[in-house]
């Protein structure tokens, strides 16, 4: 659950500290206050991306900061992801997420301190919080999302990726097929000509691994061969050859040490210091010999040289730019020619794997289906079970599934929610529903019901009550709160009845400070101030006697139920 919530100049809200605590937490506020800056920060935690002009006028930049208290469930989910993204795992269960976003541009995530991205905020998010904004119920007009509650409810995803990796499997083997099928065209021929020009320039080109490299080693000896023989004759005969070489003019040198030697113990070891150093000189003349003895300046073999490496840069340069880029151009040369050669070889290849292909995604359809039917026929009941407990007495649902006329990505199958809001009337698609109000609580009831079923830590409802009142409105309260009571609750709304159902409540308001900007506070009530802020709600900015006294009234009713 999210246990705080920092924000810090972000839209109107200068520097908010929102501590939510277990069960439903309710934020209420007029119209306009900023209620929706809070749902904005958690978007931004969540990874969705982010706009400059959130950021509060003068401000250089905002920041959002959470901290989450994971359940064992979510917390396995979390370390997952982590671990997959080669982070360390969350520390007494604790997760931090901070964003900044600056004014100028760009801004910067981490997460337990550790820099991160959005991408792997949308991946932790998916653990962390279910955020239902105002028009997410237009979703529910969908058949793919409505397929995708039923999976969620089934909790059948080896049987969706068994699906999924047979529908890859058969949209390639598709795409093989209309590929050679395409290659059979008038313009076969040509691109055959192509094709087996390309191989035969390239494999008469011979390149090979390392070549380039020693022909550019020895070409650039070669170029020299002149100068590099003219400066070795010049070392060889200064160091040993010449009749003043430096061996020769060493000689007198270690005699006169080796005589200071027998004559004074100082002079000892100079005779042993100069013998390497002569020997050393002596080695290196004769090294300089032996590795130039085979440099020739050859015309010929330089020419050679010089058109093996025009010939790789030549082949580079029009298939490259490096060796291994010319290998694939070769590779799927050949592969190509040998598809339109051999096409009708490959085409009657192609329609038995299709064949199998297609057995195997409709037995991996079929049991994905039997997963997502028994999955229907007890989900079903559990919406219609909550959405009679919101006021639907004597409603109806049902959740049909249909083979679909042709084998879709997310299975052979399709769903459309049928819905009866009263008796008598007939079950119509949930997309029919004209009642803004009415698919709310749908929504309502959904969430309700998937609640049980998944790991979020955290649910999020921004006015998910819109459009409704009278007796409605206290049984959505109470269903909020008993969905509460299993997972944290977090809900935006207008209605007092509904607030009073919250295990706590946080007032957001806007004032106009002495420099004449516009702040939003956002402040946790106690007793007394929640007394006045469901008076407000229900009478306005004067909380009269009257409004005071409803109040209390309703706190006592949603205590007692």
């Amino acid at each position: 659950m999210i246990s705080l919530l920092k924000v810090r100049n972000l839209a109107l809200v200068e520097e908010a500290d929102v501590a939510f605590g277990p069960g439903l937490n309710i934020v209420s506020g007029e119209t306009g206050a900023g209620k929706s800056v809070l749902i904005g920060a958690l978007y931004l935690l969540l990874g969705e991306r982010a706009d400059t002009g959130a950021v509060r006028a003068g401000a250089a930049q905002c920041s959002v900061e959470a901290v989450f208290a994971l359940e064992p469930d979510v917390l396995a989910a979390v370390d997952a992801v982590l671990a997959e993204a080669g982070m360390p795992p969350c520390e007494d269960a604790t997760l931090v997420i901070r964003r900044t976003v600056r004014a100028s541009g760009g801004g910067q995530i981490h997460v337990n301190d550790a820099p991160a991205t959005a991408g792997l905020l949308r991946r932790i998010g998916t653990s962390l919080v279910d955020l239902h904004g105002p028009h997410d119920h237009q979703l529910l007009f969908h058949p793919a999302e409505q397929l995708a509650i039923l999976d969620a409810y089934a909790h059948d995803g080896a049987e969706r990726a068994a699906y999924a990796a047979a529908w890859e499997r058969r949209a390639a083997l598709l795409a093989r097929k209309a590929a050679l099928e395409a290659a059979g065209g008038p313009d076969a021929a040509a691109q055959a000509d192509l094709l087996a020009s390309r191989v035969k320039e390239i494999e008469d080109a011979a390149l090979e691994e390392g070549e380039e490299e020693s022909v550019r080693a020895e070409q650039q000896t070669a170029g020299n061969a002149q100068r590099i023989l003219e400066l070795g004759q010049l070392a060889t005969q200064t160091l040993s050859e010449g009749e003043d070489s430096i061996l020769q003019r060493l000689a007198p040198v270690r005699k006169a040490l080796e005589e200071l030697a027998r004559l004074t113990p100082a002079a000892a070891d100079w005779p042993a210091t100069l013998k390497p150093l002569a020997d050393g000189l002596a080695a290196l003349s004769v090294g300089i010999q032996r590795d130039l003895s085979s440099i020739e300046a050859d015309p010929a073999r330089l020419e050679w040289l010089d058109r093996r490496l025009w010939e790789y840069e030549r082949i580079k340069r029009k298939y490259g730019p490096e060796l291994a880029d010319v290998r694939r151009v070769l590779s799927d040369a050949k592969a190509r020619l040998d598809e339109i050669e051999n096409r009708g070889a490959r085409l009657e290849e192609l329609a038995l794997e299709l064949v199998a292909a297609d057995a195997d995604l409709r037995l991996a359809g079929t049991a994905l289906r039997a997963r997502r039917t028994a999955a229907a026929a007890a989900l079903a009941p559990a919406i219609l079970g909550e959405l009679r407990a919101i006021g639907f007495e004597n409603a109806a649902f049902d959740i049909p599934l249909v083979e679909a006329p042709e084998p879709q990505a997310d299975g052979l199958d399709t769903t459309d929610f049928g819905f009866a809001p009263n008796r008598g009337e007939p079950m119509r698609p949930l997309r029919a529903i004209a009642s803004s109000g009415e698919i709310s609580r749908v929504m309502l009831a959904v969430k309700a019901v998937l609640a049980g079923a998944d790991r979020v830590g955290t649910l999020v409802f921004d006015e998910i009550d819109a459009n409704i009142g009278g007796e409605t409105a206290p049984a959505v309260g109470r269903k909020l709160a008993q969905v509460g009571r299993g997972r944290q609750v977090v809900a935006i709304t207008h209605l007092p009845a509904v607030a009073a159902c919250g295990t706590t409540q946080f007032a957001v308001n806007k004032d106009v400070g002495e420099d004449g900007r516009t702040r939003t506070h956002v402040r946790r009530l106690d007793d007394a101030e929640r007394v006045e802020e469901l008076a407000r709600m229900l009478g306005g900015r004067d909380s009269t006697s009257v409004a005071l006294r409803h109040a209390r009234e309703l706190l006592r009713n949603a205590a007692g139920a």
